[in-house]
């Protein structure tokens, strides 16, 4: 990784483009077609981003594998139920909109050629991607996702937040270490232990019986931190209900995996690109071809005036 000074941002590429799939109507079309909603949608939301928080770095981190092998030898059913079809010899299919999955090459030749870094790892998901930028960052990181369990990166001494998309990205709930006490009663680092004593049924992390987030919440405000949860179990002093005790207790064998499935990675081997925001496109040829074919009109032109300020 190349020396990073100044404000890194890090999208969460698939989550937002998502949202633009969901967000902008399919009626936005390419000349021959083909919905281009998420294809605008995400230049427009890039294009608020670096208007609104001007990074001097910016990486759209990508999912190379959205299912990695690692992690569902260690919990099996984890994002199983969104699977379309498997491949034992590579990446599991996932479950996508028929008229999303032409426009993800499209997105990806887009920022290539604007020459916005886009980052993905052969074995890891864009979250491990993020987890290890943010990790080697020696300034500020804006995280820009829809998906919380990145709160876990919240560090509020190393200036590291989450911006979470409300309503598209132009209201954007900043997500500090103060905003997930008064929401969760934890801060980042206690956000993944949070998570994976609850469960979350949209990832298919079974959690603890019984246990909800305010449990959760309480057994670490009570002994700090999944260790101590479990060393809790082990002391018979320890405040915790008959119940409380047993279902943790069942649930031994799934909490031995379940961190290193829910924590995202820091260690991924990330390749040697330059990061620095563009102020020009890196291929403004292959730029115009691009908006010609599939009718990107307002929103190229905007992203590349924004560029450009």
């Amino acid at each position: 990784m190349r020396d990073v000074t100044g404000r890194l941002m890090l999208l969460d590429t698939a989550s937002l483009y998502f949202r633009a799939y969901f967000g902008v109507p399919e009626s936005v079309k390419a000349p021959d077609g083909m919905p281009v909603n998420a294809v605008r949608g995400l230049l427009d939301f890039i294009d608020r981003l670096v208007k609104d928080h001007r990074p001097a770095h910016l990486v759209a981190c990508m999912d190379a594998d959205w299912r990695p092998k690692w992690r569902v030898d260690l919990i099996p059913s984890y994002k199983a139920h969104r699977v379309a079809e498997e491949h034992p010899a590579g990446p599991d299919e996932e479950v996508v909109p028929d008229t999303l999955s032409p426009q993800v090459p499209v997105i990806e030749a887009v920022l290539d050629a604007l020459g916005i870094a886009r980052v993905g790892v052969e074995g890891y998901e864009a979250d491990d991607v993020i987890g290890t930028y943010t990790a080697r960052a020696t300034g500020p990181v804006d995280i820009v996702t829809g998906d919380r369990d990145l709160y876990q990166l919240v560090d509020d001494a190393r200036g590291v937040r989450v911006l979470y998309p409300l309503k598209g990205v132009g209201t954007l709930q900043v997500t500090d270490e103060s905003w997930l006490r008064e929401k969760y009663g934890v801060d980042g680092g206690g956000y993944a232990d949070l998570a994976l004593l609850r469960g979350d049924p949209s990832d298919g992390l079974p959690g603890v019986a019984g246990i909800g987030e305010k449990t959760a919440a309480k057994l670490l405000a009570e002994f700090g931190d999944l260790a101590g949860v479990l060393a809790a179990v082990e002391d018979p002093r320890a405040k915790l209900t008959p119940t409380q005790r047993r279902r943790l207790t069942e649930a031994r064998p799934y909490l031995a995996v379940a961190p290193k499935v829910v924590r995202v990675a820091d260690d991924v081997p990330l390749p040697d690109v330059d990061t620095t925001l563009p102020r020009a496109p890196r291929d403004p040829e292959m730029v115009d071809a691009l908006a010609a074919r599939w009718g990107l009109g307002g929103s190229l032109r905007r992203l590349l005036v924004t560029l450009g300020a």
